[in-house]
């Protein structure tokens, strides 16, 4: 088992001990494996494709792994709050790249409904590897720009390191949500988001900056809870 993987998973449950039905000890074992089994095909393609800006293990686990899973509580709770919450959730992650947060995120939870829609045919094809390596029934690819993807609606879409949220990406994700549904964005500093939604949030009924501790990962991150 990858030790800085697992002491990551461990502080993740220290910081939100709800998680326990996610990610606590009952899951641990299985969730842990699919986990490294992914970080080992990202290593493997990663020289040739290009699919994330490091080579390195342990960013890989902090930036990339425990980045994608630390907001989990919060987006939890941001379905379940959604009014009426569905028997099954439906998740996007759009502009997935190389499955993040979208495959760390199905992996935690099984039975939620993922589908990640990513516009290169060749990370589309990593990912239809990597879920067949993985054994991940709960995900499905669409491969197209966010602005013709025709999947949905969902009940949650998630982002990260994605495009600025501008005007047009703002209207197309927001014509893939469900009734009661929200935008999820991956961020950093609080200034830089509050400069990104200050030309946008107009647009909207309300936003929420959320406060996200990375294990091991010293940069200040949010969770960008956004509602039409």
């Amino acid at each position: 088992m990858d030790e800085l993987l697992s002491r990551g998973l461990d502080l993740l449950l220290e910081t939100e001990p709800g998680l326990e039905p996610y990610i606590g000890q009952y899951r641990r074992a299985q969730l842990q494996n699919k986990l490294e089994a992914y970080v080992g095909e990202l290593e493997l393609f990663n020289p040739a494709y290009g699919l994330v800006g490091t080579e390195n293990h342990e960013e890989l686990i902090i930036k990339h792994i425990l980045d994608s899973l630390a907001p989990l509580g919060h987006i939890l709770r941001t379905i379940q709050n959604s009014g009426d919450p569905p028997p099954v959730p439906q998740i996007a992650d759009a502009g997935t790249g190389a499955g993040l947060p979208g495959l760390p995120l199905a992996c935690a939870l099984p039975d939620y409904q993922f589908t990640l829609i990513e516009r290169m045919g060749r990370r589309i094809g990593f990912l239809q590897n990597s879920l067949a390596v993985l054994g991940i029934e709960n995900v499905r690819l669409e491969q197209a720009d966010i602005e013709k993807a025709r999947s949905g609606p969902f009940h949650l879409i998630t982002f990260r390191a994605f495009r600025p949220l501008e005007q047009p990406i703002l209207k197309a994700l927001l014509k893939l949500l469900a009734p009661g549904g929200a935008l999820a964005a991956y961020k950093g500093r609080l200034e830089k988001i509050q400069e990104e939604m200050k030309p946008i949030e107009h647009l909207l009924s309300r936003w929420e900056a959320l406060p996200v501790q990375v294990p091991f990962l010293e940069e200040e991150r949010h969770l960008v809870i956004i509602r039409p």
